[in-house]
């Protein structure tokens, strides 16, 4: 039996007669499942109060549990052992949970991780004495010298406060002692939270969006890297074509499969991972890129889940006497490696990135504002000399400020989303059934100018931004129409295309100059303090390197010197 019921004429009699329509099943699951339950009557009661002249609560029920499969389904051979010990999603971690996680598992000692100022996590080690001391330190946090973390803070007034986010939790699976790691949020003096600090002006960045557009943002990264280590002379791969590569021809998918499985039990969101196109060997050492690719998550998560990987890959390289580098550009001819960025926008957890199939007006007007901040976002995502190495033509990488449809010479691209509406399933797979998969969630948007010297927060912080501003330009769908190529910009044919086009900055110094002219649309809403604006534009600006390519041209061995002394970037 459905109801359809005018939402001023619904009545508390009402709610028991669609209780009463609702299968057996569903109401008998009310003590085994009450998260699920207590959502249907929430979204009844909600369509109670409101000024909806007609709702459809089958649909509305079904909706609901849909929502709810998919959230069990995640908690279902979750790899995050905290998770999967208290069978909860981990973004409602209490103190009580973790307390439970480290008497039941013999937990013997906390860590507090956070970023600093040279974008990579700090460790704060504690040794569990008492019950007493474990609560003191999940509820207070410690103190820590904000001088020695950020170069913005003096240090007459250093002192911080790092307090954990539960949600965060994760067995390290490098301690030899069981150990709970937790990343941390800073607070200042006050008890407020440092207006500078990297997590914080994120969340700034993410709830402004919210609060400009009602919608939510969307992230995940594209984690590209070389793993180094004495050349082999057993089935050499392939100069420049290690895409995909599998073993013996690519050497570290091994090393790599570790390091996605690591990743997961820390609560990253791991799409896949696999080699890409850079393989050479110089002196003796082999260089073999790889990639890790992330699934979309809120931003804050992405995050995170960004700032845990590279922690873990290095610390795995380590172990096994590997070199790793996250620097843009290593040979010059060779691939160089980025930190792609995709997006998408959601409101009622729908992707709001597509509308009856195609590119979405709502995906348009957050490209624009992309458009429009191109420049100054490398102040965020290009944030040393060599990253501009890598930003040159028919290198795949991006030099001009453009967007396109599956084009790998735009700035932003967009991927297929597995929109021709045909199952492909049953047709890779004839015997099997469809399970109806709503595809419109994978539609994304990839920004392909960052790279791995990249302040993640703040790159994050920085797209959010821009994506906001384009719902505040009048002109945004103008912009977006004027910006689109669908050929490849750097053709001969195309070179009239080409010079309509706005230029990426090419040097550290030319970012902080498109910076300063649009600092003051990053700190609106107060997401980036003038302060961190002011230490970003100094630092770039510090490199002097307006002239640095064209110095280099003469002086490879200074160029081997730059290279070195970035390696270790990010």
């Amino acid at each position: 039996m459905l109801l359809m019921l005018r939402m001023r004429e619904f009545k508390k009699d009402d709610l028991f007669l669609f209780n009463d329509s609702i299968p057996f099943s569903h109401r008998s699951e009310e003590k085994e499942n009450p998260a699920r339950c207590r959502c249907q009557y929430y979204f009844v009661n909600i369509f109670h109060e409101s000024d909806v002249c007609f709702i459809h609560l089958r649909t509305l029920i079904d909706n609901t549990n849909k929502i709810m499969d998919n959230n069990e389904k995640q908690l279902e051979m979750n790899a995050n052992q905290v998770v999967s010990f208290l069978k909860k999603d981990a973004s409602l971690f209490t103190k009580e949970d973790i307390v439970s996680f480290i008497k039941a598992n013999n937990i013997q000692m906390v860590n507090f991780m956070y970023p600093g100022g040279d974008g990579r996590l700090k460790t704060l080690n504690f040794v569990i004495t008492n019950a007493a001391y474990l609560d003191a330190i999940l509820t207070c946090g410690e103190r820590v010298d904000g001088s020695s973390l950020f170069p913005f803070i003096a240090a007459s007034s250093s002192d911080l406060y790092v307090i954990p986010r539960y949600r965060t939790a994760f067995v390290d699976p490098f301690a030899e002692i069981p150990t709970l790691t937790m990343l941390c949020s800073f607070f200042n003096k006050d008890g407020e939270p440092l207006e500078s600090a990297p997590e914080h002006t994120l969340h700034k960045a993410s709830q402004a969006f919210t609060k400009v557009t009602g919608m939510t943002f969307e992230a995940m990264g594209e984690l590209e890297y070389y793993v180094i280590s004495d050349a082999e002379e057993l089935f050499p791969a392939t100069d420049q074509h290690g895409y995909h590569e599998s073993g013996p021809y690519g050497k570290f998918n091994l090393f790599r499969a570790q390091c996605m499985r690591y990743i997961a039990e820390a609560g990253g969101q791991i799409k896949y991972g696999h080699s890409e196109v850079g393989n050479f060997t110089v002196n003796g050492k082999n260089y073999e890129q790889n990639e890790i690719e992330f699934l979309p998550v809120p931003v804050e998560n992405a995050a995170e889940n960004l700032m845990i990987a590279k922690w873990v890959i290095r610390n795995l390289a380590y172990s096994y006497h590997y070199n790793i580098t996250f620097a843009p550009k290593l040979v010059t001819g060779k691939a160089g490696s980025g930190l792609h960025i995709h997006m998408r926008i959601m409101k009622d957890g729908k992707n709001q990135m597509l509308h009856n199939g195609v590119l979405s007006d709502t995906a348009r007007t957050a490209i624009a504002g992309m458009m429009d901040l191109a420049s100054s976002i490398t102040a965020f995502g290009n944030t040393n000399p060599i990253s501009y190495f890598r930003l040159v033509p028919h290198q795949e990488a991006p030099t001009n400020i453009c967007w396109g449809d599956r084009n790998r010479s735009v700035l932003v691209r967009v991927p297929l989303g597995w929109t021709a509406k045909k199952d492909m399933c049953i047709q890779a797979n004839p015997f099997d059934s469809t399970d109806g998969y709503d595809t419109t969630q994978k539609q994304t948007v990839e920004m392909r100018s960052p790279d791995g010297s990249a302040d993640i927060y703040q790159l994050l912080a920085g797209l959010a931004v821009a994506c906001r501003h384009g719902f505040e330009m009048k002109n945004a769908l103008d912009v977006a129409e004027k910006t689109y190529v669908n050929v490849d910009i750097h053709k001969e044919e195309n070179k009239a295309r080409l010079e309509s086009l706005g230029e990426l900055p090419d040097s550290c110094y030319a970012s902080a100059q498109c910076l300063k002219r649009q600092r003051d649309i990053y700190e609106q809403y107060g997401v980036f303090s003038p302060d961190m604006i002011d230490g970003i534009i100094q630092k770039l600006e510090s490199y002097d390197d307006a002239s640095l390519r064209e110095n280099l041209i003469a002086d490879s061995q200074d160029e081997e010197k730059l290279l070195a002394k970035y390696f270790h970037c990010g």
